[in-house]
């Protein structure tokens, strides 16, 4: 009996020419594993199509609340966008798929497990090493960085052994979606001159085609987990679909950027999250009404340590445990409701309600009713600028190239400068 291989199978060109590669080259029996992330409405075809490639097996394991409470909504939480752009949608499920397939080659008995990431990406990093962390005595295998074939070659071995495939010469698009978010790359979009091309988005309508009016949306908060939609609670699932739908139809969430990936090299990428976006930028504005100045500071740098986390395939370290913890804990007040306005490619903020709000109106209002203590000012801004007058007095004003060295400083007015001449 041939030892067995559980590869994580998408359906797409590197994951179906694996299995029938796998089999010639080293002797496995494959079993092929699906996982539903949101990313499609019928497994079906999938897992036909995995049997007709030589698979053994073929499952499919639904993980969409699985995906989002304990990956997507901590990292909501956290604010996490790598290089502040990017929600990190394919970044956050590969850490749970690396978890599935570690589980899953137990229950079979497989000594392997396997995935479809090339050598030059950033998903064979988050693979790798999620099974370095659960399943360390298992052997990875990642054909696509082995075979040594470019895209239209692996392209003409999996149609000349009759795999189907989703994608021609002319339009080889390499794509992956889940519930967070769809990414495109290859073909036309590896030049970075080049406009993304329309057939490259299918979430987003493009800004033509978009209402001509605005719609507005209310998103409920508790401790920073998004758990109402225009005032009706709803679950994590069903809430980020809707929203994907309805900020999608406004064309909110396209991303067009040249990333930094772990790997050494800059790529350009094309993103599409329009829950994602919505729900991050109401997420923060919540934040910036609940959390004191420091605490609103200091996360902003824990949200680009734990964006890099995700994106640099660390999801299973004491460091993530660590970020994790201050992350929850800022979280304790973050609890109302926020007002997005969605209209022409745009999700804004425009109102905010907290019951732990530290927006005072009495102290911020300018009009009857303002209680803030205005004669108080003077003598704080005494004390504030007193290391400042001392400073000057004692070394910035006597420094021997004069006063002009202190940045900012402009020539003194000489006599009569600006007057008019008169007619």
């Amino acid at each position: 009996m041939a030892d067995k291989v559980v590869l994580a199978y998408s359906g797409g060109v590197d994951t179906s020419a694996a299995i029938p590669w796998l089999k010639e080259k080293y002797g496995y029996d494959v079993i092929a594993l699906t996982f539903d992330v949101g990313n499609e409405k019928d497994f079906t075809l999938i897992q036909e199509k995995a049997l007709k490639a030589g698979a053994i097996k073929a499952q499919v394991v639904d993980v969409k609340d699985i995906f989002v409470k304990h990956f997507i909504f901590p990292a909501l939480q956290a604010d996490a966008l790598y290089e502040g752009q990017y929600p990190l949608a394919t970044a956050l499920s590969r850490p749970l798929m690396a978890k599935m397939l570690a589980d899953v080659a137990r229950e079979e008995g497989a000594v392997a497990v396997a995935h479809g990431c090339t050598g030059k990406g950033n998903d064979q990093v988050r693979f790798d090493v999620g099974i370095m962390a659960l399943a360390p005595d298992l052997k990875v295998i990642a054909p696509a960085r082995e075979w040594g074939m470019n895209r239209e070659q692996t392209i003409a071995y999996a149609l000349e052994r009759g795999i189907p495939l989703p994608v021609t010469k002319s339009s080889p698009y390499s794509i992956d979606e889940n519930l967070w978010g769809k990414s495109t790359e290859c073909g036309v979009l590896e030049d970075p001159w080049v406009e993304p091309p329309e057939d490259a988005f299918s979430w987003t309508r493009p800004l033509a085609k978009t209402p001509a009016e605005p719609e507005y949306l209310d998103i409920g908060f508790e401790r920073g987990l998004p758990v109402s939609l225009d005032g009706k609670a709803t679950d994590g699932v069903t809430l980020i679909k809707e929203l994907n739908r309805i900020a999608g139809e406004h064309g909110v969430g396209r991303i067009d950027h040249i990333e930094n990936r772990l790997v050494g090299i800059k790529s350009r990428e094309i993103y599409e999250a329009p829950a994602a976006i919505t729900l991050i930028k109401a997420h923060l504005a919540l934040e910036a009404m609940t959390l004191s100045k420091q605490q609103a500071r200091f996360k902003e740098r824990v949200a680009s340590e734990y964006a890099d986390m995700i994106y640099n395939g660390l999801w299973f370290t004491s460091f993530h445990q660590d970020l994790a913890a201050y992350v929850q804990s800022t979280q304790r007040h973050v609890t109302g409701v926020v007002r997005v306005k969605l209209w022409k490619g745009n999700s804004a903020v425009v109102g905010r309600k907290s019951p732990r709000s530290l927006y005072n109106f009495s102290l911020a209002t300018y009009d009857k009713g303002d209680v803030f203590d205005q004669s108080a000012s003077p003598g704080f801004i005494q004390i504030w600028g007193l290391p400042v007058k001392i400073q000057a007095q004692a070394q910035l004003l006597r420094q021997p190239e004069g006063p002009l060295s202190i940045p900012g400083n402009l020539p003194a007015r000489r006599k009569g400068r600006g007057k008019k001449k008169a007619i």
